[in-house]
């Protein structure tokens, strides 16, 4: 028995990498899949069914169920169309892993209009559209479900010549935040993750050298991907994890004390901010 026998399961980017694990995982706990993949290049060039089909063989020749879809996840259409593709094959989405993604990296002065809207096209709004169609179906079915979405380090924390990419994370970061909210009275849980692992995507970038490569196995993400959307975490949604190399940590946006002025109706003068400024630090109390 697998935590997640009679579920179905929508990945995208399920071609190769992070994704493909993720599906293989939730195979292996016993969900249908529906691996969608477009089949182009990381820079989101090009295109085809090739990766799909391999994962989608792979996980049936291991006695699993999945199907295939095609769609891009960066427009309306697309969504509807991998919503479409599971209702057709499966007559439901119970979990929904947004992991699509490409990669336009330069730093922020040399990066121009198209590298800006393409790289924030396919990953937020590309995790909107294919949200809006699943999230849809499980509010009207109304047997709840979850949706799992991926951010970035790189959006969280901020990274050298990704502002494109890192821009886009943290607005699926926050997207994923209100809509953890508002998915409650629905059953609909939400969680973010900030995966650090060693793929195509990142295999060009600074610091991963052969033995990082080797801690840093995409497998190592997915057990938790499997266990946010089993019935084993059915009292979380909201939570955003960094998971990588063996590690899995929350992550959160933290607003420290501070200090409150009282008098002059709370009006601070520019001097009183600078006296009670440090480098690197908020504001001091008494």
């Amino acid at each position: 028995m697998g935590l997640l026998d009679g579920k179905v399961a929508i990945v995208t980017g399920a071609g190769g990498g992070i994704g493909r694990e993720h599906a293989r995982v939730l195979a292996r706990e016993g969900a249908a899949l529906v691996v969608n993949d477009l089949g182009g290049a990381r820079d989101g060039t090009g295109g085809g069914s090739a990766m799909a089909d391999a994962v989608v063989e792979e996980i049936r020749g291991a006695g699993g169920e999945a199907v295939a879809s095609y769609d891009s996840v960066a427009s309306v259409e697309g969504g509807q169309g991998i919503l479409k593709t599971a209702l057709d094959a499966f007559d439901r989405v119970d979990v929904l892993v947004n992991n699509a993604g490409i990669l336009r990296d330069k730093s922020f002065a040399n990066t121009t209009e198209d590298l800006w809207d393409i790289v924030v096209q396919v990953h937020l709004k590309g995790t909107y559209c294919v949200s809006h169609a699943v999230y849809s179906h499980m509010k009207e079915r109304g047997e709840g479900g979850v949706i799992i979405n991926t951010s970035s380090t790189s959006g969280l924390n901020g990274n050298f010549g990704q502002a494109n990419y890192g821009a886009a994370k943290a607005g699926i970061a926050g997207m994923s935040r209100c809509l953890a909210i508002e998915g409650v009275k629905y059953g609909i849980r939400v969680h973010i993750l900030a995966p650090v692992a060693y793929t195509r995507l990142t295999s060009d970038l600074a610091g991963f050298d052969d033995s990082i490569k080797a801690r840093m196995d995409p497998k190592l993400v997915s057990p938790l991907v499997a266990y946010l959307a089993s019935d084993l975490a059915t009292e979380l949604t909201g939570k955003t994890y960094y998971v990588g190399g063996g590690r899995i940590a929350e992550m959160k946006v933290v607003t420290h004390e501070g200090v409150t002025k009282t008098d002059d109706g709370g009006l601070w003068t520019v001097q009183e901010i600078a006296e009670r400024m440090r480098p690197g630090e908020i504001l001091l109390p008494d």
